[in-house]
């Protein structure tokens, strides 16, 4: 199995326990690095590699199957690069293969255009550590750009801001910002075909146990030349 787009081992690090042989690739080097060492420190076999998903650098047909998880394809901004991602997808499964896409659910989500999403609070080994979103939609109603906050008690504020609340208890405030295509699950489906890729099925949470839509897309079975001793 490749997943393409790992981060620092969500999926693979579980698949690659179930005893699937597991490579996980990721634009981010200190992503794969930290892949790398959780797998280590667990005693779980992870093969990684830095990567861009557009451009894998596999052999053709490596792969009995490919993982795209995490609302990871919705990076790319451009059909064109949605397209050659999808393409080397394709590429390197194996005939009759099958590719795993996640995302969020963006149908719902392009209808709402949420503005945030709620804060969730979780205890680290520093405390508390608080994150949220906040997203700004851009006029075409489908790319929206998004900060990542995360409030930490005590910790430096990498972004430049600290607050100090009633009780004099200071926070660091880290932030990211990246933007997102929401691309609908019919767009997916469409380039998915573009790319090659057949017999498109999507899964949703409630039936599937995963906590976002998941689509099933196959590499087709190779077809057999036919020559001109091959007749009835």
């Amino acid at each position: 199995m490749l997943d393409c787009a790992c981060g620092i081992g969500t999926q693979a690090l579980g698949l690659a326990a179930l005893g699937y042989r597991v490579t996980g690739s990721d634009l981010s080097p200190a992503a794969v690095s930290r892949a790398a060492k959780e797998a280590a420190s667990r005693g779980i076999g992870l093969r990684v590699a830095a990567a861009d998903m557009t451009q894998l650098p596999f052999r053709e047909a490596s792969f009995d199957v490919v993982v795209c998880a995490d609302n990871s394809l919705p990076h790319l901004l451009t059909p064109e690069a949605v397209v050659a991602a999808l393409g080397e997808m394709r590429r390197v499964l194996r005939p009759g293969g099958v590719l795993l896409l996640s995302t969020r659910p963006y149908d719902r989500l392009r209808r709402e255009r949420p503005g945030s999403t709620p804060p969730q609070m979780r205890e680290g080994a520093d405390g508390r550590v608080v994150t949220f979103q906040l997203w700004h939609w851009q006029p075409d109603g489908e790319r929206y750009d998004l900060e990542h906050f995360q409030l930490r008690p005590g910790a430096s504020a990498e972004s430049g801001a600290e607050g100090e609340g009633e009780t004099g208890e200071r926070w660091g405030v880290r932030t990211r910002r990246t933007s997102y295509w929401a691309l609908s699950q019919a767009q997916i489906v469409e380039f998915t075909a573009r790319a090659g890729l057949r017999e498109p099925v999507w899964h949703e949470p409630d039936e599937s146990g995963f906590f976002q839509p998941v689509l099933v897309v196959r590499r087709p079975e190779a077809v057999a030349k036919v020559t001109g001793h091959d007749h009835i």
